[in-house]
């Protein structure tokens, strides 16, 4: 019989309701505090906020000085995305399970992930306890970008690790990287009048409009890389004026960009400042996170891919998410070892109404993890 029963755990964690911003991760993380130093292992926190705490659980190798080597890291977030408007046809936090499906808030999006590696790392804690050992870097924050993470990696508090495995959703294929965000927001400043004497003002809306027409083209001038694609730019948001009867004196515009490993964000904002001139006021970032990737080639990399083959029998090249993760903070905070993100969720699901996750994915995460601790122990 395992320890731990990776499905169970997936639906215990699923049961806390870690909605971000409307609740907190504190109750999730005591669990998985406990469940982790029952285990042997010893648990750091780290709070970013009030009730807002991260985790760091090492056992064995560096962290008693048996190894040169540095452990191996797996990390996950807590947190999940609010329920939405739509109603949902489960109880989002019962972690029902029907056709081979286990529903539920942050199922895929990462809690199955999460319960997977820890689930891995106690079944191996042998294994751990006689080589370089491995580090659990649970965080808070995640979904309103990777605060949890930023705060570890700012305040030094995530020791070293040489390899990292993030357990974000991808069915199980190994992911030799992701896109990095830049959300950008763009304000029009004009001068506010009586709405029945325009001719007064200056209307910051119109000069909002012909920014959004014009970020519509807006071009990067890079080549595609060969996994992430293309780099791209939405525009989400876009607010003006606070009555109808009067000439909005400013307006604001919320871009989303997802950049390609190899672009300089500073870069991008520069061109965009210059592009949307003269209508711009300013470009402040929102979230600026750079994209993650590691050489397909690297013989870690190539091990953890055939470690997905070898347990899914779907043989894929490693690819890269269009999504952003905390290994934006981790990887260079640990000295930009190689990463991947491999996780047993559906990508299709993240933040979807009733979102699920395969049940199999789930034992089929644990069994990939398990063989990379070993791998990684010698």
């Amino acid at each position: 019989m395992a320890a731990i029963d990776p499905v169970e755990l997936t639906r215990t964690l699923v049961g806390f309701d870690t909605r971000n911003p409307e609740k907190t991760e504190k109750a999730c993380a005591e669990h998985l505090r406990g469940l982790l130093e029952e285990h042997g292992f010893t648990v750091e926190t780290h709070e970013f906020a009030k009730n807002r705490p991260n985790l760091v659980a090492r056992l064995g190798g560096a962290a008693k000085k048996r190894s040169r080597k540095a452990p191996i890291c797996f990390t996950g977030h807590t947190d999940t995305v609010p329920l939405g408007a739509k109603d949902w046809s489960v109880d989002p936090f019962k972690g029902e399970i029907k056709d081979g499906k286990l529903y539920g808030r942050g199922s895929s999006d990462m809690k199955a992930g999460v319960a997977a590696f820890v689930a891995a790392a106690i079944e191996e804690r042998k294994a751990a306890e006689g080589g370089p050992g491995v580090v659990l870097v649970i965080t808070a924050g995640e979904e309103t970008g990777c605060e949890g993470a930023r705060y570890l990696a700012e305040k030094k508090a995530l020791g070293k690790a040489g390899a990292v495995v993030v357990a974000e959703p991808t069915s199980n294929r190994a992911m030799a990287g992701h896109k990095g965000a830049l959300w950008l927001k763009a304000t029009a400043a004009g001068v506010t009048a009586h709405g029945s004497m325009p001719e007064k003002g200056e209307s910051a809306a119109y000069k909002a409009a012909r920014m959004v027409t014009k970020l519509e083209h807006f071009g990067f001038a890079v080549p595609a890389h060969e996994a992430m694609g293309v780099p791209t730019l939405n525009v989400g948001t876009l607010k003006s004026g606070l009555n109808v009867n009067s000439v909005p004196d400013r307006a604001e515009i919320g871009i989303d960009i997802r950049t390609v490993a190899g672009m300089s964000h500073e870069q991008v904002r520069s061109r965009l400042e210059a592009y949307l001139s003269p209508d711009l006021d300013a470009l402040e970032p929102i979230i600026d996170l750079e994209g993650v990737w590691t050489d397909p080639a690297d013989p870690w990399v190539k091990t953890v891919a055939a470690a997905a083959r070898e347990v899914t029998g779907e043989d894929q090249a490693p690819g890269a998410m269009t999504y952003f993760t905390d290994a934006a903070y981790l990887t260079p905070a640990y000295g930009t070892v190689p990463t991947v993100v491999l996780g047993p969720g559906e990508p299709a699901m993240a933040h979807q109404t009733d979102e699920y996750c395969t049940v199999d994915r789930i034992g089929e995460a644990t069994t990939i993890y398990r063989a990379l601790i070993r791998d990684w122990a010698g």
